[in-house]
């Protein structure tokens, strides 16, 4: 039997890398004209981090599962992922601009946060789901550092307005859990996730 079709319901190119990078072979299934993904990602009033990147992945799956049917596309896995930043109770989306982007680095400078991203397969017939959890150890920032940072234009798009991947890494002193989970797909979890699917990694 050959290996499924693997749909990527997802924009982020470093999700694209990571599917690469354990040699999954895949198609993008991105979102029609006029789909409001964005709106998705609105947290729910006093909903914690959590239940929050469970329930927007969940969103990304069904609604790309639509986009899979109104297409006719051939049979395959589905999978979507959401990634958010939490300080504590505290969910840090994308910052909407780079005044934003300066509150949320500033809030992160000196504290340890955690990255957390769900990951949803469909392989057809049911869902499979996971959640990664990390903690990340950031030094001090001064002012000048964060303006410099934002330059980079590097927070525009991700959660908790940096890139682990990026410049941003010269802050991070530690990491406890997954740096692909924090880079947006946790390769451990959506490895084994793809393998039950009958995917092979």
């Amino acid at each position: 039997m050959p290996a499924p079709l693997v749909y990527l319901a997802s924009q982020s190119p470093r999700r694209r890398q990571l599917l690469h990078q354990i040699g999954v072979a895949h198609e993008l299934l991105l979102p029609d004209a006029g789909e409001d993904t964005e709106a998705l990602e609105a947290p729910l009033p006093g909903e914690l981090p959590a239940p929050y990147v469970q329930r927007v992945t969940a969103l990304k799956l069904q609604q790309a599962r639509q986009r899979w049917r109104r297409h006719g596309l051939p049979p395959g896995v589905i999978l979507a992922a959401d990634t958010t930043v939490a300080l504590g109770r505290r969910i840090l989306g994308k910052p909407a601009d780079d005044d934003e982007a300066r509150a949320m680095l500033a809030a992160l400078a000196g504290r340890t946060h955690r990255v957390l991203t769900a990951v949803a397969v469909w392989t057809g017939r049911r869902t499979l789901a996971a959640v990664s959890v990390s903690r990340v150890h950031v030094a001090p920032m001064s002012a000048a550092a964060i303006e410099r940072y934002v330059a980079t234009g590097e927070p525009r798009g991700k959660a908790g307005a940096y890139g682990i991947q990026g410049a941003y890494a010269e802050w991070v002193s530690r990491i406890d859990g997954s740096h692909s989970g924090i880079m947006g797909l946790p390769l451990f979890e959506t490895a084994g996730l793809l393998r039950t699917a009958g995917v092979t990694c």
